[in-house]
Order: C-alpha cells, then structure tokens, then sequence
C-alpha cells in the first residue's frame, strides 16, 4: 500500500516536472521566435527607409527634370564617409576585437571579394545623358521622328538595365541591414542611413532615362521605387535562412563581412560617381564630414553610459 502511493506520488512528480520542463521549453522557444520576428520588423523597418531613397531620388528627376548634379554627389560623399566610418572603425573594428585578428580579416576580406563578383556581373548605375531642346529639333529635321524614338528605346533600355543593376545591388544592401539589426539597433540604423543616402542618387540614375523615354513621370517613379524594393525583399529572404540564435562568433564575423562589403561599395561606386559629380575638392570634403559625423555618434555610444554612471553617482 505504501509503496503503491510512493509510486503514485512518483509518477505525479515526475509528470508534473516534464510538464515544467515542457512549458519552460515552449515558452523560451516562443520569446526566441517573438524576438527573432521583433528583429525583423526593425530590420524590415530600416531597410524600407534606405529602399524608398530611390523614390527620394526620382522625385528629384519629376520635379527638376534636370537635377543638381554637384548635389547629388556631396550626398554621394557624404554618404561615402558615413560607410567608411561605419565600416573600419565600428563593423570591421568589433569583429578583429571580438574574435581575433586573422578571423576578422579573412571575413572582412571575404566580404569584399563577395560583393566585389556581383559588381563584376552587374553594371554600374549612371545618369542616362539626356538630350536638350536643340539637339531634340536637330534630331527631328535630321533624320524624323524614326531616330528619336529608336533614341528613346535606347535610353529607355539603359535606363531598365540600370533598374535591374541597382535592384541586384540593393539585395545584398538589405541583407546587410538584417545583420546589422542583430547586433543592435544603433548598427542597423547607421547602415540604413548610410545606404539611404546612397541610395537616392541610384534613384535619379533610374528615373533619368524612363522620363526622358516614356515622357511619363508616373513610370519614372514608379520603375525607381520597384527597384529600390529588392531591399527589404533580401531582408526577409535571409531572416528565413540564419537561425532564430547565431552564434556570437558567427555573428561578429558576419558583420566584418559585411564592414567588406561595405568598404568595397563606397570605394568602387561611390567615391568615384561623388568625384564625377560634385568634384574632386567637394567630394574629398564630403567625405571627411561625413566621416566625421560618423564618428560624433560612435564617440556618443561610447560616452554615453559613461555620462549616465557620471549623473547617477552625482545623484547620489
């Protein structure tokens, strides 16, 4: 009898401790799933910000019609200098600190061979060269109307392969902001900021020669924001690939890849569309302030708690 009910209250105990242990399971697997999908939503968030810019920039191209070159290439080096910063003192800095010198460089490097064969295959984005009032009439009595639209179906065609370009450009750039995003949210909004303005440019590049082709404002814009899309499309593509969890190692080295990627897009394209459009002198400025201001905010980060343990003990 005795025995019988030590049994009992044995099994009940045991039950009762499975049925904890499964709860406790459950409900760490739920607040890992809600975290995972809260990352996504901020990643998905930021990287609508610097997705949009490309309407930003078509609308530049609607209103002006003729756009402010010098313009858009201090934004080019502004922007240049937010990347640079971002990438050698924050993303490729933490990773040689947090998992070492040489693990750090072999992904940071690897990053820059990555993005570096995708700017192989893709061509770079560029202002279509647009056709005045006078050489528009000169076109006309020359040779008719047969010259002017093969000329518009010319423009309109780099201006289509441009949309592709950028599209596949602004993939990775997605990618890039999810991971971001899981390291914090300081991360991903500097990146989001950094591509943003970027990406305003890549807006006019597009938008550009569709107005000049079509004459419609409407597909200017909306062919700029459809390829400016492809990037919140890598963030939820590459959220379903990682894990809910990655390894902080394989985290910290993700973000040197990215830092690569990075540092290889802001020397590759924007330096030198920054150097075309606004100047040498401008553009080497642009860089620094931007530059500069990167480093304001990185400098605050590190400040920061500093001045709050500062006001605490002055509380106290």
């Amino acid at each position: 009898m005795t025995f019988a009910l030590v049994y009992k209250i044995g099994i009940e105990l045991v039950h009762g401790t499975l049925e904890q242990i499964g709860a406790e399971a459950t409900g760490d697997l739920l607040s890992a799933k809600l975290k995972m999908n809260s990352e996504v939503l901020v990643a998905l968030s930021l990287s609508l910000v610097g997705g949009l810019s490309t309407s930003l920039g078509a609308l530049f191209v609607i209103v002006t019609k003729a756009p402010n070159l010098k313009m858009l290439g201090l934004l080019q080096g502004f922007a240049a200098g937010l990347m640079l910063s971002i990438s050698f003192f924050d993303l490729a800095h933490n990773a040689i600190n947090s998992i070492g010198f040489l693990k750090g460089n072999i992904w940071f490097f690897g990053g820059v061979i990555f993005f570096a064969i995708i700017a192989n295959f893709i061509p770079e984005p560029s202002l279509a060269p647009t056709i005045d009032t006078k050489n528009k009439k000169k076109l006309v009595d020359e040779g008719g109307k047969d010259i002017m639209k093969k000329h518009r179906r010319q423009v309109l065609f780099s201006g289509i392969i441009t949309a592709v370009g950028i599209s596949l450009h602004n993939f990775p750039e997605g990618m890039a902001v999810f991971l971001g995003s899981l390291k914090g949210l300081r991360v991903g909004l500097n990146l989001a900021l950094a591509i943003a303005l970027h990406n305003i440019p890549e807006g006019v590049a597009v938008a550009l020669p569709v107005y000049f082709a079509t004459q419609s404002k409407w597909q200017a814009f909306k062919l700029a924001t459809v390829s400016g899309f492809a990037e919140p499309l890598g963030v939820i593509i590459v959220a379903y690939l990682f894990p809910s969890s990655l390894d902080p190692e394989i985290l910290e080295g993700l973000l040197g890849s990215v830092g690569g990627v990075m540092a290889f897009l802001t020397l590759h394209e924007m330096l030198p569309l920054a150097f075309d459009y606004a100047g040498q002198k401008q553009a080497v400025k642009a860089v620094f302030f931007g530059m500069a201001f990167m480093s304001a905010r990185l400098a605050y980060k590190c400040c920061w708690p500093l001045c709050m343990w500062y006001k605490s003990v002055m509380h106290e």
